[in-house]
C-alpha cells in the first residue's frame, strides 16, 4: 500500500471549480465525489459545480469543455478496474495523457482523482467512504488549489 498524502492546508474560495465525475463503479465514484466536496467547503468553495461525465475516455474533452467555460481548477474524478482485455490500458492512458495535455495545454490545474486499480476492493479502499483507507478525491482538490493558488 501507498504512504498517506498528508492533508494539504488550501483556499479555494473565489475559485471556479469544475468537478468532472464518470458514471462507471457509482459506489466508487460518489465517494470520491463526497472526498472532493468536503474538501471543497473546507476550503472555503461552496460554488462549485459537478459534471456528470459518460466515462473515463471522456474526462479529457470535458475537463477542456469547463476551461472553455471558465474553470480555473477542474477535478477529475473515476475509477477504472483492470478486467479481462486490453481495454483497461487503452483507457487509463488515453484518460491519462489527454487530461494531462488539456493541463499543459490551457495552464489550468487538473486535479488527478481517477484511479486505475486491479479489482473493487482497492478502489474502495481509495474512495473516501467510511472505511476506506485513502481519500482520492480529497488529495486531488488539495493538490489541484495548490497548483492553482501557485499560478496566482
Amino acid at each position: 500500500m501507498a504512504g498517506h498524502a498528508p492533508q494539504i492546508e488550501i483556499d479555494a474560495s473565489g475559485l471556479q471549480v469544475a468537478v468532472l465525475v464518470t458514471q462507471w463503479h457509482k459506489e466508487v465514484t460518489d465517494g470520491l465525489l463526497a472526498g472532493a466536496e468536503r474538501a471543497l467547503k473546507a476550503a472555503g468553495n461552496e460554488t462549485y459545480e459537478v459534471w456528470q461525465v459518460p466515462g473515463a475516455f471522456e474526462l479529457p474533452l470535458a475537463a477542456k469543455y469547463a476551461i472553455g467555460q471558465g474553470a480555473d481548477v477542474v477535478i477529475a474524478l473515476g475509477c477504472v478496474i483492470y478486467g479481462q482485455t486490453p481495454h483497461f490500458e487503452y483507457v487509463c492512458r488515453a484518460a491519462t495523457d489527454g487530461l494531462t495535455r488539456v493541463q499543459l495545454d490551457s495552464g489550468v490545474p487538473i486535479g488527478f482523482g481517477l484511479l486505475t486499480v486491479n479489482d473493487l476492493q482497492q478502489a474502495l479502499d481509495r474512495a473516501g467512504l467510511p472505511g476506506s483507507n485513502e481519500d482520492k478525491g480529497r488529495e486531488a482538490v488539495e493538490a489541484a488549489v495548490a497548483m492553482a493558488r501557485l499560478s496566482a
